[in-house]
């Protein structure tokens, strides 16, 4: 039976591992289960909104995340502050979306979550608004896993949500004192959910 920090360190492998298939995806390879290793499949491209408040938010969230006292569930945003980067680089050519008027709201709600979390000087306040702000890039792939789920990487989504799901199981303390630490990993999987969902409808991208 693992203990809370193998959870911990198990989770953010998963999250780690889930951006290989998904940079795959983006040059149009696919990970197959019966058949090659590697087949060609409908090209990923991820939302330049999400990828870029992802990055963002990632960078910001972590120091704080780890200050708030988050220790045996700081691997997943650990691995999501360097992956995020990367495919935001990936999407400036490969992505779509970005700035449309949907994209440009979500960009600035996320800035606007960010100052206030800013101005508060609140460890709790400035947690909960960064989720607020990681929340506009989420519903921007939402939107995108919704209309076009082959453009999306069912396999990445997947052990996102896996890993999402294990995070939990690193948590120690429910408690309301503890809100900084376990907010983060109940969030990632409310967020995880519907992409890794609407990936896996009409047969999303492997």
């Amino acid at each position: 039976m693992l203990d809370a920090a193998s959870w911990g360190l198990v989770a953010g492998l998963l999250n780690l591992a889930a951006f290989v298939p998904y940079v795959l995806g983006i040059f149009g390879w696919g990970i197959g289960r019966n058949g090659p290793v590697l087949h060609r499949i409908t090209p990923t491209k991820p939302n330049r909104a999400t990828w870029f408040i992802w990055t963002f938010v990632g960078s910001v969230i972590l120091p704080s995340y780890h200050y708030s006292g988050a220790d045996e569930t700081i691997w997943v945003p650990a691995a999501l502050t360097a992956g995020p980067f990367a495919v935001a680089l990936l999407s400036l050519k490969w992505g779509e979306g970005g700035w449309t008027r949907f994209d440009q709201v979500c960009l600035a709600g996320a800035c606007i979550s960010v100052g206030g979390w800013a101005i508060t000087g609140s460890p709790v306040v400035g947690l909960l608004l960064a989720l607020v702000a990681d929340g506009f890039g989420a519903v921007a792939t939402i939107r995108h896993a919704y209309r076009r789920p082959e453009e999306e990487n069912r396999l990445a989504w997947i052990l996102f949500l896996v890993g999402d799901l294990a995070n939990l199981l690193a948590v120690t303390d429910w408690s309301l004192a503890a809100l900084t630490v376990w907010s983060l990993p109940v969030y990632m999987v409310l967020q995880t959910i519907p992409i890794a969902v609407l990936s896996a409808r009409k047969g999303g991208a492997r």
